[in-house]
């Protein structure tokens, strides 16, 4: 098949997104596939599949996080465009495009909408779940009304932006809208909550600023309305922030996690009903804090899970005795049934 490995963009997550979809195009050439790797930021000068995937350079397709996020400023001196030139043309052009994307119009249900209007196959999540997923607070009220539990939670809006005087403590801070824990802070004292809202909103301006759980954490993979076995998240220091997640050694990941079978199965259990309230496609990752008295806690969801050297969901899958070429696979034909992606 021709699928485009969409990765890269303008978001925050850039670089994992580019790791992710290294990784993604190796393992679909690998079972026999013509894998294009296409920045969605940049694009290409070729207008068809055909053309650019002569024109791709045939390299390793390694790429390494580094462990700060990308200088976005410098990107955008490249050009104003959030979709670069023959993205759309391409894509439309393949068989399947498989999302490497993570965070901003490739998470959010934007992109995905767009490729809804032009009829482009795509791996993942549709325009709406997408949309219910990313925005920290539509996924909040909507697990609540499920019977779901989630921390609490106050939303900090640009247009009415004061920071709640009677904010509990300790609390997490962070954007609505990103992944990958960027601009995510742990505020213990009223004097640190001020610094740390105004380092969320260099990300985005509503700003979620929620109870901490103490607990463990965990996380659990859906693949085809199946739950993955779950899997322990231990930072060495510090907490579960975007350089414990993408260097090596700086987190121990337990797959299967250590904890009785009971718990396991409830782990699983609370995941799908998270990923059926949100109206999730093929596949996802929910996050979680367990409480020592038992209760799970649902952080969130992610509709387009990392696919790193160090990321989770492979993990989970390896588990499950699922390399991460045939999860890559297995993927791509969820993408191509009928009922593998909602809106």
């Amino acid at each position: 098949m021709k699928i485009v490995v969409l990765a890269g963009g303008i978001s925050p997550e850039r670089d994992v997104s580019l790791s992710s979809g290294a990784l993604i195009a190796g393992a679909l050439t690998r079972r026999g596939h013509q894998a294009l790797l296409l920045d969605l930021f940049f694009g290409a000068d070729a207008r068809g599949f055909d053309a650019a995937y002569a024109a791709q350079a045939r390299n390793t397709r390694s790429y390494a996080v580094p462990d700060s996020e990308p200088d976005l400023d410098a990107l955008r001196a490249a050009g104003a465009r959030r979709i670069g030139k023959n993205v759309v043309e391409i894509c439309a052009d393949a068989d399947v495009v498989f999302l490497a994307l993570h965070g901003d119009i490739g998470e959010n249900g934007m992109l995905q909408a767009l490729f809804a209007i032009h009829g482009i196959r795509h791996t993942g999540t549709g325009y709406a779940g997408s949309l219910l997923a990313m925005d920290k607070t539509l996924t909040k009220q909507l697990l609540r009304e499920t019977g779901i539990l989630t921390p609490a939670w106050r939303t900090v809006d640009p247009c009415c932006g004061s920071i709640p005087e009677d904010t509990p403590y300790p609390c997490v801070v962070k954007p609505c809208g990103c992944g990958s824990s960027v601009g995510v802070s742990i505020v213990d004292t009223p004097a640190q909550l001020a610094q740390a809202v105004d380092r969320a909103r260099k990300y985005e301006q509503t700003v979620l600023i929620e109870e901490k759980i103490e607990g463990r954490e965990f996380s659990v993979g859906v693949l085809d309305g199946k739950a993955l076995p779950a899997i322990e998240i231990i930072p060495r220091a510090g907490f579960y922030d975007y350089k414990n997640k993408y260097q090596a050694g700086l987190t121990e990941e337990v797959c299967p996690a250590d904890i009785p079978a009971e718990t396991e199965t409830d782990l699983r259990t609370a995941a799908l009903r998270v990923h059926r309230a949100l109206r999730l496609g093929s596949y996802s990752r929910v996050d979680f804090i367990l409480r020592a008295d038992g209760a799970a806690f649902c952080l969130e969801a992610n509709t387009l899970p990392g696919m790193t050297p160090t990321s989770l969901l492979p993990q989970e899958a390896a588990a499950a005795g699922i390399s991460y070429d045939e999860l890559c696979q297995r993927i791509v034909e969820l993408a191509l049934r009928p009922e593998g992606r909602k809106k």
